[in-house]
């Protein structure tokens, strides 16, 4: 699975995880991704996308080439 949003190319952060007596660990925080069916010119293609895009309503409106967008 890509851990990449097809529609805003949010993607997996690095970070801490703190214990109590506060050690650090690495972690990674993944994005929330959803797998979608969205109309791309006209047709319909399956896509991940992140619960932000689904709740803002950015995953309808997706029109650009998922390959031209970086």
């Amino acid at each position: 699975m890509a851990y990449r949003c097809a529609v805003c190319q949010k993607g997996p952060v690095a970070g801490n995880s703190y214990s109590h007596s506060h050690r650090a660990t690495r972690r990674v925080f993944r994005p929330n991704l959803q797998r979608q069916t969205i109309l791309y010119k006209g047709t319909p293609k399956k896509v991940y996308v992140c619960t932000g895009c689904i709740r803002s309503d950015r995953a309808r409106r997706y029109t650009a080439s998922p390959s031209s967008r970086k």
